[in-house]
């Protein structure tokens, strides 16, 4: 048996190493603190490589790596490993994203109960000889509403955690399928109505660019005065000027934080508030936790180096040269399908389904699925979402596969459909390849319409009627936004039509909104490509 060796070059929880040399067939060596230099010099006779946050996986390290086949990172975070460069040299890199899950929704719920008993106070008071207790008078949990803003794993432990507590659980997440919410005795529901209603709101969602900033001034002049804000997940997600604004204006009753704007928070007014509990980033700080990120990662690069199943990888294996210049073009399309799928749809996705038709059903459609799956997803999640890790990703959310493949043409050389199922909404789309190469979307729903699906995008939906299209294209005028193509479909079963505009600039949310005040326009909607 050909030994295969495995370098640790971060701290590991002792759990983790003892499950590695427990492995028949492996050596394992540890040696932390290395340069990139130093990491050079050993890496080209490992297979695998574990780390947490401290080592630096540069394309100089990769590169050397001749015999590296994974990275895996004991945590979440891959700031510290060159995707790229993997992807380029055929290494798996994959994380351990639930690991430290149960730690990380503990401390919510801890934080949630130091806010409503003034805990942090109460301990401060006895310790200065003080016996306040009308001051620190207390909150019930039990019989209140605990908000939940992100439904992922973390977020499904809190709103268990709260159940058990006797607490109202409601939450929103529009990636995530009703049943999902079902299963955890979660009430789905809006934004505006998670502040509204809120009691504890507890945020558990990515920080992505379109969740930056929220939860800000308009969302804390929603909420209850009674109300407490609970951030265990990024601290981007607040408007910390905002949430200073409400905490000393008494317009919410508390805010308890482990993360921040920046780490740590030195100069935020925040700190001279009473009303706020702080924690300095603990969310995965447990015994516990650390073990568990440990032995998972270990238990997925052992499982990966002895049968090759790649579990919460993060980058792309390499397909043979053949069948990437057979599937590329049509997985470049299922993408922009994807894409296009998720700007139009407004409702959790329950299932998508992926037909391929004439010279696209000639290979293999788990690629091509996979990818219009990636389009729909991505950009959702703080993690990267590929073709490697998008199918456990969509279980997670609730989002069923149905693939199907016929090498009839359905009058195009080649066809894809996508289909995307939601509890009272289907929205369908085709898609093909001019010249095999060149994308174009060729029908949304019943409209015919072909399209260059390429820049930004705008899609309306209004009467069948004169004037229309010259108001819209007067608002785009006025805003000096240049129209470089425009198509328009008549359904012949209705009287709508629809219209596909590509612009010279995206539009923002006024002059968006204008459109949409256009008389006889229904929807607008935008999709950056």
């Amino acid at each position: 048996m050909t030994m295969k060796k495995i370098l640790i070059s971060d701290k590991l929880a002792e759990d983790g190493t003892n499950f590695l040399n427990e492995q028949e067939g492996l050596q394992i060596h540890i040696q932390t603190g290395l340069n990139e230099d130093a990491l050079c010099e050993i890496i080209p006779e490992y297979d695998a490589l574990l780390i947490r946050s401290d080592t630096q996986v540069t394309e100089k390290v990769l590169k050397a790596g001749k015999k590296l086949k994974v990275v895996g990172r004991a945590g979440i975070g891959v700031d510290n490993v060159d995707l790229g460069t993997a992807m380029e040299q055929g290494i798996i890199v994959m994380n351990t994203p639930d690991a430290n899950a149960t730690t990380t929704a503990e401390l919510a719920i801890a934080h949630m109960f130091s806010l409503s008993r003034n805990l942090p106070i109460a301990n401060q008071s006895v310790r200065e000889g003080k016996w306040e207790r009308s001051k620190l008078m207390g909150a019930e949990i039990a019989h209140k509403t605990l908000a939940i803003l992100g439904f992922g794993t973390i977020g499904r432990i809190v709103a268990q955690r709260g159940g058990g507590l006797g607490m109202r659980v409601i939450a929103h997440d529009p990636f995530v399928a009703p049943e999902i919410f079902e299963q955890y005795a979660a009430e789905m529901v809006d934004l505006e109505t998670l502040v509204r209603q809120a009691d504890y709101l507890s945020l558990h969602c990515p920080l992505l660019e379109k969740t930056r900033n929220i939860i800000g001034r308009e969302q804390f002049a929603m909420m209850k005065k009674s109300a407490r804000l609970i951030n265990c997940a990024r601290g981007g997600l607040v408007d910390e000027a905002a949430l200073y604004e409400a905490l000393s204006e008494g317009r919410i009753a508390g805010a308890a934080l482990d993360v921040y704007e920046n780490e740590p928070p030195r100069d935020s007014p925040l700190l001279s508030l009473s009303n706020v509990v702080f924690t300095p980033h603990l969310g995965a700080s447990t015994k516990e936790a650390q073990v568990a990120v440990s032995v998972e990662i270990a238990r997925q690069v052992v499982k990966y180096l002895q049968t090759g199943e790649a579990i919460n990888a993060l980058n792309l294996p390499r397909l043979s040269a053949e069948e990437l210049k057979q599937a590329q073009p049509f997985m470049k399309l299922a993408h922009i399908l994807g894409k296009v799928l998720f700007g139009l749809i407004d409702q959790p996705i329950q299932k998508l389904e992926v037909a391929v038709y004439g010279k696209a059903a000639l290979g293999k459609i788990r690629p091509i699925s996979s990818e219009a799956m990636v389009g729909l997803l991505e950009g959702q999640f703080s993690s990267p979402v590929n073709r490697v890790n998008v199918e456990n990703i969509a279980k997670r959310q609730g989002i069923t596969l149905i693939e199907s493949q016929t090498e009839a043409s359905e009058g195009y050389q080649s066809l894809i459909k996508i289909s995307g199922h939601c509890a009272d909404q289907t929205i369908s789309l085709a898609g093909t390849l001019l010249g095999d190469h060149h994308p174009r979307l060729v029908s949304i729903n019943h409209f015919e319409i072909e399209v260059v699906p390429e820049g930004a995008l705008l899609i309306t939906r209004h009467d069948d009627r004169p004037g229309v299209i010259a108001a819209i294209s007067s608002v785009l005028g006025a805003a000096n936004i240049n129209i470089t193509r425009m198509q328009v479909s008549v359904a012949d079963d209705t009287q709508s039509a629809m219209m596909v505009i590509s612009v010279s600039d995206p539009l923002n949310e006024q002059i968006l909104k204008a459109v949409c005040d256009v008389p006889a326009v229904h929807t607008a909607r935008q999709i950056a490509l």
